[in-house]
């Protein structure tokens, strides 16, 4: 696995992220501030409802500025020993299935896909970050998926 693909995808994605966050933002803001909004009643929310969804679609675009610039930092390492933040890693079943992971400081649950193989963001607040973090080459991972223990081995780490 080619880290540099894997990281020009992550970057790819995250910007797609923050231009669909940036045109709800938009469209939000346009619903709110549009005259069918104005009250005609006391008891007409919806230009206050409208609001409240602009305020919320405008944190949106903030926080995928923000995970842009903590994956920027991320990004600049390359030598990795042990598991952490930036570590491309690839998980090897007991049925010798590989699962790649990308260690990110945010945007857990992101998938990128490159060369047909699923990428998938993990951050250490998520079960199987906690368990992988500062783990090394040749490591086990235990994890309980649905109350089934599921084992793995570090195969990979770049």
């Amino acid at each position: 696995m080619n880290k540099t693909h894997v990281i020009e995808h992550l970057r790819f994605a995250l910007e797609a992220q923050l231009q669909n966050a940036k045109a709800a933002a938009k469209a939000a803001h346009d619903a709110a501030t549009h005259e069918e909004s104005v009250a005609e009643t006391q008891y007409d929310t919806l230009g206050l409802e409208a609001a409240y969804l602009a305020q919320g679609q405008a944190e949106r675009v903030n926080e995928c500025y923000r995970d842009i610039q903590a994956f920027n930092t991320v990004f600049k390492e390359s030598e990795f020993n042990k598991v952490r933040e930036g570590a491309l890693v690839c998980l090897i079943d007991e049925q010798d299935n590989a699962k790649w992971f990308f260690m990110g400081p945010s945007a857990g649950g992101l998938v990128v896909t490159v060369k047909e193989q699923p990428i998938y963001v993990v951050t250490r607040e998520a079960p199987l970050g906690k368990q992988l973090i500062g783990k090394s080459l040749d490591d086990e991972v235990e994890l309980s998926i649905a109350g089934n223990i599921q084992l793995y081995i570090i195969d990979h780490l770049i």
